[in-house]
């Protein structure tokens, strides 16, 4: 299941429309343009277990306790674009989770590269030598 198969049906989404801070004018306190979406991540019947479990971790702050998913939108002056904006946002995010993400294959430092830092080290340890008041001789 890719990001692009995911789905998320309106039923799981909740919008409420709220007042916008900042300046606005003689509307700002007058509507609502602000869109406030919430998703219950821990309920959605659409997502994968694995894509659920990243998702809560990439949400952040913006996760309640009781795993609901808050997106707040006021970037524009109309509704429709603000509530376009936190749809948007929504799946951005979903994408990023459904991404798995490469397993890291260890490796260990080759001969030559240990060599390389030892002499790099010792190259810097004459330079500290000399700087001494008294150089120690060898």
């Amino acid at each position: 299941m890719t990001a692009d198969t995911i789905d998320i049906p309106d039923a799981e989404i909740e919008e409420h429309f709220v007042r916008a801070s900042g300046p606005g004018g003689q509307n700002v306190n007058k509507v609502s343009t602000a869109v406030e979406l919430r998703f219950n991540v821990r309920a959605s019947q659409s997502l994968l277990p694995t894509v659920r479990a990243r998702l809560e971790r990439l949400a952040g702050r913006r996760l309640t306790k009781d795993g609901i998913l808050v997106i707040r939108a006021d970037r524009f002056r109309t509704q429709e674009q603000n509530r376009e904006d936190a749809r948007k946002r929504l799946h951005e995010l979903v994408h990023e989770a459904s991404i798995v993400p490469k397993r890291r294959i260890k490796t260990r430092p080759t001969r030559a590269s240990k060599e390389r830092r030892h002499e790099a080290k010792h190259q810097r340890s004459q330079i500290k030598r000399l700087r001494r008041s008294r150089p120690d001789v060898d």
